[in-house]
Order: structure tokens, then sequence, then C-alpha cells
């Protein structure tokens, strides 16, 4: 099963678990797997349309999702998925 490391502001959903394995063989069916098990963890990374908010990436093989097939990019077992929130900031 991959894994997938949680960033500090989704641990409260998965009781501050940082990394789980999740069953599924595309990133879209980890999702689903993680917000049935976390209820709650779908909503903070998908949008309405159920694709990923723009301000979440997500890194497989230390690729973005979006340049490989987003959600239905394909999962091996021995796969890391990185969730890992945009930071937005400035200087005045």
């Amino acid at each position: 099963m991959p894994t997938v490391r949680i960033p500090t502001p989704l641990r409260k959903l998965t009781d501050g678990n940082a990394e789980l394995t999740v069953d599924g063989s595309d990133l879209r069916t980890v999702v689903k797997n993680l917000d049935a098990a976390h209820p709650g963890f779908a909503e903070r990374v998908l949008d309405d349309s159920g694709e990923l908010r723009r301000f979440v990436n997500v890194f497989v093989r230390d690729e973005d999702v979006r340049f490989q097939q987003g959600l239905d990019t394909e999962l091996s077992d021995t796969d890391v998925v990185s969730i890992v929130p945009a930071v937005a900031g400035g200087a005045e």
C-alpha cells in the first residue's frame, strides 16, 4: 500500500499521524479511502468539483501530480504520496 505523508495542518484529522499507509492503486482512490477512515480529509484537499484544490500540492515519486495524471496518477505499493499545502506570504 502507498504511504501518504500528512502535513501538520491535516494531522488533527488523522489522530496526529504524520504518515499513513492507504490502500489504492491511484491517487483518487487513496484520497477516497483516507476520507473514509478520517472523515473530512477529502474536503480539505478537494474542491467542490472533486479536483485538487489550487493551494494543495501533491507529489508522487517527487513529481507534482498536476504534471502526471492528477488524481488518476497510478500508484504502486512502494510509492510515497506527499501532500504539501501551498504557503503564501509576501513583503510589504
